[in-house]
Protein backbone atom coordinates (compact mmCIF):
# COMPACT_ATOMS: atom_id res chain seq x y z
CA UNK A 1 0.00 0.00 0.00
CA UNK A 2 1.55 3.35 -1.01
CA UNK A 3 2.79 5.82 1.52
CA UNK A 4 0.91 9.10 1.08
CA UNK A 5 2.76 11.31 3.51
CA UNK A 6 3.76 13.93 0.92
CA UNK A 7 0.56 15.99 0.65
CA UNK A 8 1.61 18.53 3.30
CA UNK A 9 4.86 19.23 1.44
CA UNK A 10 2.85 20.21 -1.68
CA UNK A 11 0.68 22.70 0.18
CA UNK A 12 1.11 26.44 -0.42
CA UNK A 13 2.83 28.53 2.25
CA UNK A 14 0.69 29.51 5.24
CA UNK A 15 1.11 33.07 6.42
CA UNK A 16 1.27 32.08 10.11
CA UNK A 17 2.13 28.92 11.99
CA UNK A 18 2.06 27.95 15.63
CA UNK A 19 3.53 25.30 17.90
CA UNK A 20 2.67 24.30 21.45
CA UNK A 21 2.80 21.22 23.70
CA UNK A 22 0.48 18.39 22.58
CA UNK A 23 -2.32 17.46 24.97
CA UNK A 24 -3.67 14.19 23.54
CA UNK A 25 -2.19 10.77 24.25
CA UNK A 26 -2.46 7.65 22.06
CA UNK A 27 -5.96 6.89 23.30
CA UNK A 28 -7.10 10.45 22.60
CA UNK A 29 -5.66 10.38 19.08
CA UNK A 30 -7.27 7.01 18.40
CA UNK A 31 -10.60 8.26 19.78
CA UNK A 32 -10.51 11.08 17.22
CA UNK A 33 -9.74 8.56 14.47
CA UNK A 34 -12.77 6.50 15.49
CA UNK A 35 -15.32 9.33 15.89
CA UNK A 36 -13.95 12.11 13.68
CA UNK A 37 -14.42 14.80 16.32
CA UNK A 38 -13.45 15.93 19.81
CA UNK A 39 -15.49 18.16 22.16
CA UNK A 40 -13.60 20.33 24.65
CA UNK A 41 -16.11 21.85 27.05
CA UNK A 42 -15.67 25.34 28.51
CA UNK A 43 -11.96 25.74 27.74
CA UNK A 44 -12.17 29.44 26.77
CA UNK A 45 -12.50 31.95 29.62
CA UNK A 46 -15.65 33.98 30.27
CA UNK A 47 -14.05 37.34 29.48
CA UNK A 48 -12.97 36.17 26.02
CA UNK A 49 -16.43 34.72 25.39
CA UNK A 50 -18.03 38.06 26.23
CA UNK A 51 -15.57 40.05 24.11
CA UNK A 52 -16.19 37.68 21.21
CA UNK A 53 -19.96 38.13 21.43
CA UNK A 54 -19.54 41.91 21.61
CA UNK A 55 -17.26 41.77 18.56
CA UNK A 56 -19.62 39.72 16.39
CA UNK A 57 -22.58 41.84 17.52
CA UNK A 58 -20.71 44.83 16.10
CA UNK A 59 -19.66 42.85 13.01
CA UNK A 60 -22.70 40.66 12.32
CA UNK A 61 -21.67 39.37 8.88
CA UNK A 62 -20.96 35.75 8.01
CA UNK A 63 -17.18 36.25 7.88
CA UNK A 64 -15.81 38.47 10.70
CA UNK A 65 -12.23 38.22 9.40
CA UNK A 66 -11.05 41.16 11.48
CA UNK A 67 -11.32 39.10 14.66
CA UNK A 68 -8.22 37.21 13.51
CA UNK A 69 -6.28 40.45 13.93
CA UNK A 70 -7.34 40.77 17.56
CA UNK A 71 -4.50 39.58 19.80
CA UNK A 72 -6.83 38.71 22.68
CA UNK A 73 -8.87 36.43 20.40
CA UNK A 74 -5.89 34.73 18.80
CA UNK A 75 -4.24 34.08 22.16
CA UNK A 76 -7.36 32.84 23.95
CA UNK A 77 -9.18 30.99 21.17
CA UNK A 78 -6.92 30.19 18.20
CA UNK A 79 -3.96 29.42 20.48
CA UNK A 80 -6.06 28.15 23.39
CA UNK A 81 -3.84 25.69 25.30
CA UNK A 82 -6.39 22.86 25.31
CA UNK A 83 -7.72 23.47 21.81
CA UNK A 84 -4.38 24.16 20.14
CA UNK A 85 -2.81 21.35 22.15
CA UNK A 86 -5.28 18.88 20.65
CA UNK A 87 -4.65 20.34 17.18
CA UNK A 88 -0.90 19.99 17.75
CA UNK A 89 -1.41 16.33 18.70
CA UNK A 90 -3.26 15.63 15.43
CA UNK A 91 -1.47 17.90 12.94
CA UNK A 92 2.08 17.93 14.28
CA UNK A 93 4.39 20.84 15.04
CA UNK A 94 4.24 24.28 13.42
CA UNK A 95 0.70 23.83 12.12
CA UNK A 96 -0.93 26.58 10.08
CA UNK A 97 -3.42 28.73 11.95
CA UNK A 98 -6.71 30.03 10.51
CA UNK A 99 -6.79 32.48 7.61
CA UNK A 100 -10.60 32.62 7.37
CA UNK A 101 -13.30 33.01 10.01
CA UNK A 102 -16.98 32.26 9.57
CA UNK A 103 -19.83 32.82 12.02
CA UNK A 104 -22.91 30.63 11.70
CA UNK A 105 -25.08 33.26 13.36
CA UNK A 106 -28.78 32.58 13.30
CA UNK A 107 -32.01 33.62 14.96
CA UNK A 108 -33.85 30.60 16.31
CA UNK A 109 -36.16 28.71 16.25
CA UNK A 110 -35.30 27.19 12.87
CA UNK A 111 -35.81 23.81 11.18
CA UNK A 112 -32.84 21.49 10.86
CA UNK A 113 -30.29 22.23 8.17
CA UNK A 114 -29.55 19.66 5.47
CA UNK A 115 -26.81 17.11 6.14
CA UNK A 116 -23.64 18.07 4.28
CA UNK A 117 -19.88 17.91 4.05
CA UNK A 118 -18.09 21.19 3.41
CA UNK A 119 -16.57 21.81 0.00
CA UNK A 120 -13.11 20.45 -0.92
CA UNK A 121 -13.26 17.65 1.66
CA UNK A 122 -10.93 14.71 1.05
CA UNK A 123 -11.54 11.19 2.29
CA UNK A 124 -9.02 8.56 3.37
CA UNK A 125 -6.49 7.93 6.16
CA UNK A 126 -4.65 11.24 5.78
CA UNK A 127 -5.36 14.07 8.21
CA UNK A 128 -3.90 17.30 6.86
CA UNK A 129 -6.44 19.86 8.07
CA UNK A 130 -9.10 20.27 10.74
CA UNK A 131 -12.42 22.08 10.95
CA UNK A 132 -13.09 23.69 14.32
CA UNK A 133 -16.15 25.29 15.92
CA UNK A 134 -15.97 27.74 18.84
CA UNK A 135 -19.06 28.50 20.94
CA UNK A 136 -18.75 31.88 22.69
CA UNK A 137 -22.11 31.26 24.36
CA UNK A 138 -23.88 28.23 25.76
CA UNK A 139 -25.68 26.20 23.11
CA UNK A 140 -28.41 23.99 24.51
CA UNK A 141 -30.15 21.21 22.64
CA UNK A 142 -33.16 23.53 22.22
CA UNK A 143 -30.97 26.14 20.46
CA UNK A 144 -30.06 23.79 17.61
CA UNK A 145 -26.42 22.80 18.19
CA UNK A 146 -24.22 21.35 15.47
CA UNK A 147 -25.22 17.74 14.83
CA UNK A 148 -22.43 15.32 13.87
CA UNK A 149 -22.49 11.73 12.65
CA UNK A 150 -19.66 9.85 14.42
CA UNK A 151 -17.40 7.95 12.05
CA UNK A 152 -18.85 9.58 8.94
CA UNK A 153 -15.49 11.14 8.01
CA UNK A 154 -14.88 7.81 6.27
CA UNK A 155 -18.23 7.90 4.41
CA UNK A 156 -18.17 9.71 1.08
CA UNK A 157 -21.56 10.77 -0.24
CA UNK A 158 -22.75 13.20 -2.87
CA UNK A 159 -24.11 16.35 -1.22
CA UNK A 160 -27.31 16.23 -3.28
CA UNK A 161 -27.95 12.73 -1.93
CA UNK A 162 -27.14 13.71 1.66
CA UNK A 163 -29.70 16.51 1.73
CA UNK A 164 -32.48 13.98 1.23
CA UNK A 165 -31.68 12.35 4.60
CA UNK A 166 -33.54 13.34 7.76
CA UNK A 167 -32.82 12.12 11.28
CA UNK A 168 -29.99 9.61 11.59
CA UNK A 169 -29.81 7.15 14.47
CA UNK A 170 -26.58 7.57 16.46
CA UNK A 171 -25.95 11.23 15.65
CA UNK A 172 -24.26 13.45 18.24
CA UNK A 173 -25.56 16.88 19.28
CA UNK A 174 -22.73 19.21 20.26
CA UNK A 175 -24.64 20.92 23.08
CA UNK A 176 -22.03 22.58 25.25
CA UNK A 177 -21.37 25.41 27.71
CA UNK A 178 -19.92 28.77 26.67
CA UNK A 179 -16.26 28.64 25.74
CA UNK A 180 -16.40 25.16 24.23
CA UNK A 181 -14.37 24.10 21.19
CA UNK A 182 -15.35 21.27 18.82
CA UNK A 183 -12.49 19.89 16.72
CA UNK A 184 -13.64 17.88 13.70
CA UNK A 185 -12.36 16.08 10.66
CA UNK A 186 -13.16 18.35 7.72
CA UNK A 187 -15.07 15.57 5.95
CA UNK A 188 -17.44 14.68 8.79
CA UNK A 189 -21.18 14.78 8.09
CA UNK A 190 -22.76 17.64 10.00
CA UNK A 191 -25.64 20.09 10.07
CA UNK A 192 -27.31 22.64 12.31
CA UNK A 193 -29.97 20.71 14.19
CA UNK A 194 -33.54 21.92 14.67
CA UNK A 195 -34.15 24.56 17.36
CA UNK A 196 -37.25 25.17 19.44
CA UNK A 197 -36.53 28.31 21.48
CA UNK A 198 -36.03 31.99 20.71
CA UNK A 199 -32.33 32.86 20.75
CA UNK A 200 -29.47 34.38 18.75
CA UNK A 201 -26.94 31.59 18.22
CA UNK A 202 -23.30 32.32 17.34
CA UNK A 203 -20.98 29.54 16.17
CA UNK A 204 -17.54 30.51 14.86
CA UNK A 205 -15.85 28.14 12.40
CA UNK A 206 -12.23 28.02 11.18
CA UNK A 207 -9.51 25.64 9.95
CA UNK A 208 -5.98 24.53 10.87
CA UNK A 209 -3.45 22.88 8.49
CA UNK A 210 -0.65 20.34 8.76
CA UNK A 211 2.83 21.67 7.97
CA UNK A 212 4.98 18.71 9.01
CA UNK A 213 5.10 15.00 8.22
CA UNK A 214 3.00 12.81 10.53
CA UNK A 215 4.77 11.10 13.40
CA UNK A 216 4.02 9.90 16.91
CA UNK A 217 5.11 12.97 18.85
CA UNK A 218 1.98 13.47 20.94
CA UNK A 219 1.81 12.30 24.57
CA UNK A 220 2.78 8.67 24.17
CA UNK A 221 1.24 6.16 26.55
CA UNK A 222 3.66 3.35 27.50
CA UNK A 223 0.66 1.08 28.17
CA UNK A 224 -0.81 1.62 24.70
CA UNK A 225 -0.42 -1.39 22.40
CA UNK A 226 -1.25 -1.22 18.69
CA UNK A 227 -2.00 -4.94 18.70
CA UNK A 228 -4.61 -4.90 21.46
CA UNK A 229 -6.12 -1.41 21.06
CA UNK A 230 -9.85 -1.14 20.36
CA UNK A 231 -10.42 0.46 16.94
CA UNK A 232 -14.22 0.12 17.00
CA UNK A 233 -16.23 3.24 16.11
CA UNK A 234 -19.46 4.13 17.92
CA UNK A 235 -22.43 2.13 16.62
CA UNK A 236 -24.18 2.30 14.25
CA UNK A 237 -21.31 2.75 11.76
CA UNK A 238 -23.32 2.50 8.50
CA UNK A 239 -20.42 0.56 6.96
CA UNK A 240 -19.66 -3.04 6.11
CA UNK A 241 -18.97 -5.19 9.17
CA UNK A 242 -15.55 -4.43 10.71
CA UNK A 243 -14.87 -1.67 8.14
CA UNK A 244 -14.82 0.90 10.94
CA UNK A 245 -11.98 -0.89 12.69
CA UNK A 246 -9.95 -1.02 9.48
CA UNK A 247 -10.45 2.70 8.77
CA UNK A 248 -9.62 3.81 12.33
CA UNK A 249 -6.52 1.62 12.49
CA UNK A 250 -5.26 2.90 9.14
CA UNK A 251 -5.72 6.56 10.11
CA UNK A 252 -4.03 6.00 13.47
CA UNK A 253 -0.99 4.37 11.81
CA UNK A 254 -0.89 7.16 9.22
CA UNK A 255 -0.75 9.74 12.02
CA UNK A 256 2.13 7.80 13.61
CA UNK A 257 4.06 7.95 10.33
CA UNK A 258 3.67 4.17 9.94
CA UNK A 259 1.21 4.03 7.05
CA UNK A 260 3.53 1.91 4.92
CA UNK A 261 3.27 -0.81 7.58
CA UNK A 262 -0.53 -0.96 7.42
CA UNK A 263 -1.84 -4.11 5.79
CA UNK A 264 -5.02 -6.13 6.03
CA UNK A 265 -4.95 -9.89 5.83
CA UNK A 266 -8.74 -9.95 6.05
CA UNK A 267 -11.08 -12.42 7.69
CA UNK A 268 -10.57 -12.89 11.42
CA UNK A 269 -7.28 -11.01 11.57
CA UNK A 270 -6.14 -7.69 13.07
CA UNK A 271 -7.80 -5.32 13.71
CA UNK A 272 -10.86 -7.01 15.16
CA UNK A 273 -13.59 -5.29 17.21
CA UNK A 274 -14.45 -6.20 20.78
CA UNK A 275 -10.87 -6.19 22.08
CA UNK A 276 -10.00 -9.44 20.28
CA UNK A 277 -6.77 -8.14 18.78
CA UNK A 278 -4.58 -10.38 20.93
CA UNK A 279 -4.96 -13.04 18.26
CA UNK A 280 -1.56 -13.43 16.53
CA UNK A 281 -2.67 -12.71 12.96
CA UNK A 282 -2.03 -9.61 10.88
CA UNK A 283 -0.47 -7.38 13.53
CA UNK A 284 1.78 -4.83 11.74
CA UNK A 285 5.46 -5.50 12.32
CA UNK A 286 7.62 -2.87 13.90
CA UNK A 287 4.89 -0.65 15.37
CA UNK A 288 4.47 -2.13 18.87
Amino acid sequence: MPNRQTSAAKSPPIRKTYDCPPTLDDNGVLEFCKKGFLLLEGVVDDDTNKRTIDFVDSNPGMEPLEILDEEWFVDSVIKNPQGAGAVRSLLGKDFGIPILMSNHRIQTPQPAQEWHVDGAAKFGPELNYLQVFYLPQECTREMGPTELLPGSHFLFSNRDAMKQIGRIRGSFYASAPAGSIVITHYGIWHRRSESTVVSLRNNLKYNYWRRSAPKRDWLTDPEFDVATADYTSPAPTYRQQFRDTFDSAEMYLWLRGDHEKFDLIGGQAWPLPGRRNDLPYGIPKGVR
